[in-house]
């Protein structure tokens, strides 16, 4: 058989198959530490991709297994909590001292496993149900935490929890923890978008979209749903980490209701239908944290009362877009071109 090897090729690469958009933003955040101060690095987007990491979890859950659990800051102060009694911090009585190493994988593989456990409870249960029921094991897991010494140290939880230096490098030094959280965001961004591409992120629709006819095909409708709790908790378990390095403390209050119910605000503002919404959402919640307070002293109201003003705002924009950032994107897009008096596009 004959080959011509003049043929034009008709596949792009990969490299090109890359939106040009995903270029502008990447080197715009690979070269942010020439123009951006350790502030905005290190409070802003650290903090944003650390937390969008645990919301590409719940991304993965509720956008594409149709699963909505409250479980996933429980799952990252889960794995935090893993890392500080394993590895180092100032409770020298309760903390292993354990190599990174060993500690760092120990942690996620017991977040994961726990939140394997959370799933096999969750899956039997539908709607509202299971939102119940993921609220109740963050809720228990903040007290058991909160009320327990010998293991977790109670109320005060652990301090020094920082990371290692490797390579010389202190990695909580605003560049260095802005690459890291930067690095691990670009990584499981990308493995999210294969695997919900792969086959059995498209089972996993499918099972979203009708369980009774996949489970008729021949699909394992408890299997793929737990598998997905499994899978969702490891970006949430780096990002429980990297909370912790960050803050350099964990305690209760890290993995608390109050927290747990941000994560799903964070997805549902930024978007549920694709992996980068929780990062988008999770950017416009750290600004807002950080910024309501200036925001609200400056129109002399209570410093007090931020939390309403951070509330105001995703408000507004879920009633303006049930699907949050990434709808209004879409509606401003398709509005583009359009005749507003025949509603043709142009």
């Amino acid at each position: 058989m004959a080959f011509n090897i003049d043929q034009p090729r008709t596949e792009p690469l990969l490299l090109e198959r890359v939106p040009p958009a995903y270029w502008i933003i990447g080197s715009l955040l690979l070269t942010m530490p020439v123009f951006a101060g350790p502030f905005v690095l290190f409070q802003i987007f650290g903090w944003s991709f650390a937390l969008g990491l645990i919301a590409l979890g719940l991304t993965v859950l509720a956008g594409y297994g149709g699963m909505v659990s409250l479980a996933q800051m429980t799952v990252a102060g889960f794995a935090g909590y893993m890392l500080a009694i394993f590895g180092n911090s100032a409770v020298v009585s309760i903390s292993q001292g354990w190599p990174w190493y060993v500690a760092i994988p120990l942690a996620i593989i017991l977040a994961a496993l726990f939140a394997t456990a959370i799933g096999w409870l969750a899956v039997r249960t539908a709607g509202i149900y299971t939102i119940m029921i993921t609220l109740a094991v963050a809720a228990a897991f903040f007290y058991f935490t909160r009320q327990n010494y010998d293991i977790f140290n109670g109320f005060t939880g652990f301090n020094h929890t920082l990371p290692p230096e490797l390579f010389g490098i202190n990695w909580r030094h605003p560049v260095p923890f802005y690459y890291l959280s930067l690095a691990m965001a670009a990584l499981f961004y990308a493995i999210v978008c294969y695997v919900v591409r792969a086959p059995f992120g498209m089972a996993l629709q499918g099972v979203r979209d009708n369980s009774r006819r996949m489970a008729a095909l021949g699909y394992s409708v408890t299997a793929h749903r737990v598998s997905a709790y499994t899978f969702a908790a490891i970006p949430a378990a780096i990002g429980g980490i990297l909370l912790m390095w960050g803050s350099g403390q964990i305690s209760p209050g890290t993995a608390g209701i109050g927290p747990a119910i941000d994560m799903l605000i964070i997805a549902v503002v930024g978007g549920l239908r694709h992996p980068i919404g929780p990062f988008i959402g999770a950017l416009l919640y750290v600004v807002l944290k950080t910024f309501a307070i200036d925001i609200l002293m400056a129109l002399g109201l209570g410093a007090e009362r931020f939390n309403l003003l951070i509330g105001v705002g995703f408000l507004v924009i879920v009633a303006l877009s049930p699907d949050g950032i990434l709808g209004l994107w879409d509606r401003w897009r398709d509005s583009r071109g359009v005749d507003r008096l025949t509603g043709r596009r142009s």
